[in-house]
């Protein structure tokens, strides 16, 4: 014998198809979270979940979307952290910021930004410099190469009146300063670490 008492088998009895019930309607809610998981491309985790769940009018605790989705195995994508290009030259005295902040023009070719960007290829990581007019949001020049030296930039220049960027080494380089000064450019850099002194 088990040495259970009967009030407590009875007890066990009762409780059976509550427990049972509680099952059920977890089940169906690892259901759900699995297809709130899946059309998020497996990118939600639960405090996203949780939102998602709220927003069709459940009443749900993260911390259970958090123990199903422990119990289930399901896990939202973690994101690394983005790694940046601007690499500023200490030695180089930076240009004033002759945009402000307003990355509007009136005239095509009175302003021209530039930045570079990575893009993760088969090959490796590929960079591309863009030099975009803001009067027309039109890209007027572009390069790419497999390093993001100043020869990349300088490729990518085009005449305007002010070539805006950020302070990275290579907009600080002799070389890109050299084609600014040929184009008869303004320079103009925003302050280092901040995105919005970019377009």
């Amino acid at each position: 014998m088990l040495k259970v008492t009967r009030s407590a088998y009875y007890a066990y009895l009762a409780a059976k198809p509550a427990a049972e019930a509680r099952q059920a309607e977890e089940d169906e809610l690892a259901d759900e979270i699995r297809k709130i998981h899946t059309c998020s491309r497996g990118a939600y985790g639960a405090p996203r979940v949780t939102a998602t769940l709220r927003r069709k009018g459940r009443r749900i605790n993260r911390k259970k979307v958090e123990r199903i989705m422990r119990e289930r195995d399901i896990r939202g994508i973690t994101r690394r952290k983005r790694r940046s290009l601007t690499k500023a030259d200490t030695k180089a005295a930076p240009s004033p910021d002759l945009v402000g902040r307003d990355f509007t023009a009136a005239e095509t070719g009175t302003k021209l930004v530039s930045d570079i960007t990575y893009l993760p290829t088969l090959a490796g990581w590929w960079y591309l410099a863009t030099v975009i007019d803001l009067a027309t949001r039109e890209v007027v020049g572009y390069a790419m190469a497999a390093h993001h030296r100043a020869e990349l930039v300088v490729d990518a220049l085009k005449e305007g009146c002010i070539a805006h960027s950020d302070r990275g080494s290579e907009y600080t380089s002799g070389e890109y300063r050299k084609l600014i000064r040929e184009l008869k450019l303004r320079q103009s850099m925003g302050r280092t670490g901040s995105c919005y002194d970019n377009a």
